[in-house]
């Protein structure tokens, strides 16, 4: 039940939310990452499903990473707005991935969909706003 697919590295992203909920990994793709996370006790709600609240948690941090890496050099983001329509559902013990389709990068605003999915079945998509802070 612990055991992380192939190709998947422990996030060296992280915060002490992340850590919280975590442990979360990473997978190069494309330009981007795939992020995972193995479906834990801690993660399910009171009807023993994985709460919908870990996978808004790993589409945001998936859209808002792959968004943040998605010009030529890494920026800072901030969520602006995060939507997700579940489709499925997940259980303890699955692995879940969440894949990310960058929109549109402008000069203050990035646009991102992911996609979520639990052993390799879509549950979930969702779509992202971020502002991009400049220093």
């Amino acid at each position: 039940m612990s055991e992380v697919p192939k190709g998947f590295e422990l996030s060296f992203l992280t915060s002490p939310f992340l850590e919280l909920v975590g442990p979360f990994y990473t997978k190069d793709h494309d330009g981007g990452f795939i992020i995972g996370v193995r479906a834990a006790k801690k993660h399910c709600n009171t009807r023993g499903f994985i709460h919908g609240g870990l996978i808004s948690t790993l589409a945001d941090f998936a859209l808002g990473y792959n968004a943040a890496r998605s010009g030529s050099t890494p920026m800072k983001v901030a969520t602006i707005n995060l939507a997700t329509d579940f489709s499925g559902y997940a259980e303890l013990g699955d692995w879940l991935e969440a894949h990310v389709d960058i929109q549109k990068v402008g000069k203050s605003l990035a646009f991102a969909n992911a996609y979520i999915y639990a052993n390799g079945k879509r549950i979930a998509r969702s779509s992202g706003v971020y502002t991009l802070i400049s220093e």
